[in-house]
């Protein structure tokens, strides 16, 4: 019965992507889409996966335009100006629309009214190291280390203020009862050697720059933030399994101006789901520290708002102070 389920499934959601395929040829005069993305790495790697799989199941071309600058809001500024045609699309990371209202104290978009979700297309989570200062296996001995310390107690944050690297010391900080004062870092290289060299007692930046000096032995990966274990490194236990009730992820997802139809929103969402589906994306996709987290524009939406509101929640709690453009 679960085999058959499976064909059956397999079935119509070949049949779906076969009549995407389709309605975008009968409607579309094939020009090219672009996809815009404002962060380089593995949301860039993360687009251009998603780029060549739309080009192969809509039959169009399909190019990745990196518009690097200002954390991304240079490529959603182009994107909110962009006609809802279809045309301009955006592979965003979560951050833009569910950190920075509470960071901005004016931003020059609205991150519900101007843009319309599509699907939902990956997570990646936080690693928290440390370094020789503590010495610390696990981290319950990491809090205990802190707490000893009272007001000493620091981490560094890359890629700084405001940032969902900051965002989680924070609520480490108040899920472990233990006050912990913030070090920015603009570049998590910089903070993984002052914690290598014993200068800085833990550090939280995304996992995957973490994992060479974990793996060397030179830094120890206590913790990750996401609701599962990092792919890059699942020896290593989520904040949650470690005892604290934590979980800050970064999604990414793609995005279309605000006024885009309905239909054709959907019609990308399945064109998109034998990626879904694909062994050996996921496979490229672990090998950046990305999961898969497919969801359609609505689902895509509620996840925000709760992200939305989550961040705000601890904006608040901490008395973090937005800050001017």
């Amino acid at each position: 019965m679960q085999n058959r389920r499976t064909t059956l499934k397999t079935l119509a959601a070949g049949g779906l992507a076969m009549a995407t395929s389709s309605s975008f040829a009968q409607s579309d005069d094939k020009a090219p889409i672009t996809i815009l993305v404002g962060a380089a790495s593995s949301v860039d790697f993360t687009a251009r996966l998603v780029a060549d799989h739309l080009r192969e199941a809509l039959g169009r071309p399909v190019v990745v335009s990196s518009k690097l600058g200002a954390g991304g809001r240079v490529a959603l500024g182009e994107l909110k100006r962009a006609a809802p045609d279809g045309r301009t699309l955006m592979l965003s990371t979560s951050s833009l629309f569910a950190i920075y209202p509470h960071i901005y104290t004016q931003l020059d978009y609205d991150p519900v009214a101007d843009f319309t979700p599509i699907a939902g297309i990956s997570w990646f989570d936080l690693g928290l190291a440390t370094g020789p200062m503590t010495n610390a296996g696990n981290l319950r001995e990491l809090i205990g280390w802190s707490r000893d310390r009272g007001q000493a107690a620091v981490y560094g944050a890359a890629p700084g203020a405001g940032s969902s690297s900051h965002f989680a010391g924070i609520a480490l900080s108040i899920a472990a009862g233990v006050p912990m004062n913030a070090v920015h870092y603009k570049d998590s290289g910089v903070g993984i050697i002052d914690l290598s060299s014993g200068r800085l007692p833990m550090l939280i930046t995304g996992t995957s720059p973490l994992v060479p000096m974990h793996k060397s032995g030179k830094i120890k990966l206590v913790a990750t933030s996401g609701a599962q274990r990092s792919p890059l490194v699942p020896d290593v236990p989520t904040m949650k399994e470690a005892g604290l009730d934590v979980v800050i992820e970064n999604a990414t997802g793609l995005f279309a101006p605000a006024g885009f139809p309905r239909d054709q929103a959907a019609r990308i969402h399945a064109a998109l789901q034998p990626m879904f589906g694909n062994s050996e994306a996921k496979q490229k996709l672990d090998g950046q520290g990305m999961t898969l987290l497919p969801m359609d524009g609505g689902q895509l939406a509620e996840y925000l708002a709760r992200e939305r509101r989550k961040f705000g929640e601890l904006a608040r709690a901490s008395g973090y102070k937005p800050q001017s453009l």
